[in-house]
């Protein structure tokens, strides 16, 4: 649980005042502090109990997370509405997503990934209207900056007032952590967000974003940033776009999710957590050959089966490489599947119905769960 020490020592940081932040470095790894100075007050309690307490509230935590993960996954695709009683299949549910490699690392290294995302899948699915509707969006872009790309989604499906909602949110986190931590603050704003060095090697089997695929393919640690920045700037334009006009709320927070993962610098695989969301919308949807492709993928952990110790992620023969980088290999294409599965869905339902295809988003309180082919408001937008 090297990532449960690091917030730790972020929070021991935090009460000796904050000045070194960013300076220190714990574990035998060498791992230094990257998050914003709001995270570092919530890891405050965190230096109140012995590690081995904490590492057990670690794994009791994250296992409870999984499983809050799962019930909001199933309210987001609809898998809620299911006959089968609900604990029997939350429990099973959860006890199998333990398998997924994503959840598996983020319990391994006591990371907040999971807890991350249910701030944010919670928030998204709640019922239109509900108050303070973005504010917890808002607060996991305060404690780690990712997030802030739902941001952006919110903006590109006309839902103006709960982006403007988690903004202010997110400004609270910055301003809450520069009260406190004034010094660390201008250290992290200014100089250490831009040190993508410090949080890991790009190059490493570890990192499943698009830059790392590219850096490993062309055996280059340091590849110019037209060669890498280039391809994710068309990924991210392209999977906005895609959010942008997807007819369900649901397609569009997974595109969302998933551009992130592609084209963020690093996208350690127990960032990939998403995958959890992905499946419970690909069964509600009946491709589950797709589905048992996907958990194959992320249970397969196929890039700790090669050589990575020191450079040789970077020595890998050809036919390794997909191997290397399976999350991005699969997200790809199933990104670009999403919207095209989505309008043959919507045909087969227009042909059956004789009700006229929908062309545009499309926004329902997720109560209901499943789109129920409501016709757009004015504008398109709901």
């Amino acid at each position: 649980m090297a990532d449960a020490l690091v917030y730790r020592a972020e929070g021991q940081a935090v009460l000796r005042g904050g000045d070194d932040l960013y300076g220190f470095t714990v574990t035998e790894w060498q791992l230094p502090a990257t998050y914003p100075p709001f995270a570092a007050l919530l890891f405050v309690p965190a230096t109140l109990i012995p590690v081995t307490a904490l590492k057990a509230t670690f794994l009791a935590g994250n296992a409870l997370l999984l499983a809050v993960l799962v019930h909001l996954s199933a309210r987001l695709s609809g898998l809620a509405r299911t006959r089968l009683p609900r604990r029997t299949a939350l429990c099973a549910a959860t006890a199998a997503a333990l398998w997924l490699e994503p959840v598996f690392q983020t319990l391994l290294f006591g990371q907040i990934n999971l807890a991350l995302a249910c701030l944010v899948l919670w928030d998204l699915t709640r019922p239109s209207g509900a108050r303070f509707r973005g504010a917890a969006v808002g607060i996991a872009a305060g404690v780690k900056l990712t997030p802030a790309i739902f941001i952006g989604y919110l903006l590109l499906r006309g839902r103006h007032r709960e982006a403007g909602t988690a903004t202010v949110a997110c400004a609270g986190t910055v301003a809450l952590g520069a009260a406190v931590l004034p010094a660390a603050s201008l250290d992290f704003w200014t100089r250490r967000l831009y040190e993508t060095e410090r949080v890991g090697k790009a190059w490493i089997v570890d990192n499943q974003s698009l830059q790392g695929l590219i850096t490993r393919a062309l055996g280059d640690p340091a590849p110019g940033p037209a060669v890498w920045a280039l391809p994710c700037a068309a990924v991210a334009l392209t999977g906005l776009w895609l959010a942008a006009r997807a007819a369900e709320d649901r397609h569009a927070i997974l595109l969302t999710a998933f551009t992130a993962l592609l084209v963020s610098p690093i996208s350690w695989s127990h960032h990939w957590v998403w995958c959890v969301p992905l499946i419970a919308v690909l069964l509600a949807e009946r491709r589950t050959r797709t589905a048992a492709l996907v958990a194959l993928v992320f249970t397969a952990r196929t890039m700790w089966l090669l050589p990575h110790e020191g450079d040789l992620d970077l020595r890998l023969p050809w036919w390794q490489q997909p191997l290397a980088s399976p999350y991005p290999l699969l997200v790809v294409p199933l990104v670009l599947l999403l919207p095209t599965a989505e309008y043959v869905i919507t045909r087969r339902m227009s042909t059956r119905t004789g009700a006229p295809v929908l062309a545009g988003p499309v926004h329902c309180s997720h109560d209901d769960t499943a789109h129920r082919g409501t016709a757009p408001g004015p504008g398109g937008r709901g």
